[in-house]
């Protein structure tokens, strides 16, 4: 049924590469078998709650430029009228899923008995339209960053009434998750950190987020809950220093707290950016160490130093963000989130479907080449022939010997070894071959 919403705006549908349509897919075909798989499948796109529909459109020095139906989100006759409109969207655009905040479904109420009230009634209203539609969700999250309750952290808060606070909410969301059929729940700890050491016990703080997440895995396995736990990294801002800063941060942090067979991550491509490094980068990482996910696909403005949010544009960025992905197997049970937003000035609900068309494309581009780079193993056999050293035998039996036996076998056999090329121009050059 049409909320008026998307007023002349049709069912987007695949045309091919020729197509000059703006709200038609050309490269993104749904049912299209990759690597023996239909792309729908492999790519698992979903929609943020937050972006799309919570977001008014304000920037650092400016408030709401968005004017939606369901402004201010304040009551819930608004919010029911906002799911009216995600998930005509999310029909539109033909998405298997979408994500979501508590903070973005329902209104604010100040209360943990009446945000819990309104949660559960907004979650119902969510499952009718879930049933109708078929759309599912991906995951749910709490937000424990906006509200001024959140300023000095949630689970690594000074006060422990703001602690179990934030206990509470997450449970919430959990079981709203749970009955929403979500395949993952995602840990964002957007003021788990510090603005000054002045203030902070590091050890503390730290010591109290883990066992949060103990407790998050303990109840998640007392109900039955059968999705995936997951945390999202971030470097800084809104925090100065965010506990859970990349990938490597966050798998050293699991494993200290017992959590690397429990917990996966949930990796962002404005956050890589953020701490410095690739997006190709933390998904890499996340992969050796079997912690790989799901992704939010975004990007971030190389000219600016703040988290920005951008639709993905980039098919170089992406294809090798998938050929990773892909070389880990695939999404189990995450999937392709886009945690994006409009600009300021892309007023229009047409621009809302446009930004989404172009980012699943640009997905779809990315996963084809990733694809392709595989089935062909110009990289894989590059690293097997750059590696090759390590397959003999005398090399493997001096990872099990120690200093003095190798420094033995140096001066016995007058080792002098000469550098290689590590042909990164070829290989920059056969990735352009692709995209």
């Amino acid at each position: 049924m049409s909320t008026g919403f998307f007023d002349g705006i049709t069912q987007v549908t695949f045309e091919g590469a020729d197509s000059t349509n703006p709200m038609a897919f050309r490269h993104y075909n749904p049912d299209e078998v990759v690597m023996g798989k239909r792309m729908e499948d492999h790519l698992r796109f979903a929609v943020a709650w937050w972006h799309s529909f919570a977001w008014e459109g304000g920037d650092p020095f400016g408030g709401q430029t968005f004017e939606r139906p369901w402004y201010p989100q304040d009551s819930m006759e608004n919010a029911r009228t906002k799911a009216d409109v995600a998930f005509e969207m999310f029909q539109i655009l033909g998405v298997p899923f979408y994500c979501w905040h508590d903070a973005d479904i329902r209104p604010e109420t100040g209360n943990f008995a009446d945000n819990l009230a309104t949660l559960n009634e907004i979650t119902d209203y969510m499952a009718d339209k879930q049933a109708a539609t078929g759309v599912k969700c991906l995951w749910g999250t709490a937000n424990m960053f906006s509200h001024r309750r959140w300023m000095a952290g949630a689970a690594t808060n000074p006060d422990p009434d703001v602690f179990a606070f934030a206990a509470a909410t997450v449970k919430s969301c959990i079981d709203a998750t749970q009955k929403l059929g979500g395949e993952n729940y995602v840990l964002w700890g957007g003021r788990e950190g510090y603005e000054t050491l002045l203030n902070t016990d590091l050890k503390q703080e730290l010591d109290h987020l883990g066992r949060f997440l103990n407790m998050v895995v303990d109840y998640k396995h007392k109900i039955g809950f059968k999705g995936t736990i997951l945390v999202e990294p971030k470097p800084q801002e809104p925090s100065k220093h965010q506990y859970d800063y990349d990938a490597a941060t966050c798998i050293g942090f699991l494993r200290k707290y017992g959590l690397e067979g429990e917990v996966k991550l949930n990796l962002e491509q404005g956050h890589a950016i953020l701490a410095g490094h690739s997006f190709e980068h933390e998904v890499a990482v996340a992969a050796a160490e079997g912690m790989f996910g799901s992704i939010d696909m975004n990007r971030n403005d190389y000219q600016s130093g703040w988290d920005t949010d951008q639709f993905p544009n980039n098919v170089p960025e992406v294809a090798l963000a998938y050929y990773h992905i892909l070389r880990a197997g695939g999404f189990e049970t995450g999937g392709t989130n886009f945690d994006a937003r409009l600009r300021r000035q892309s007023l229009d609900p047409g621009d809302l479907i446009a930004a989404h068309v172009g980012a699943m494309d640009i997905c779809a581009r990315g996963l084809k080449a990733a694809a392709a780079m595989l089935e062909d193993r110009g990289l894989e056999d590059a690293l097997s022939e750059r590696y090759a050293g390590w397959r003999e035998p005398q090399a493997q039996a001096m990872l099990d010997s120690d200093l003095e036996e190798i420094s033995r076998r140096v001066l016995d056999a007058n080792t002098n070894p000469e550098p290689r090329s590590g042909k990164q121009e070829v290989l920059e050059n056969y990735l352009n071959r692709f995209v």
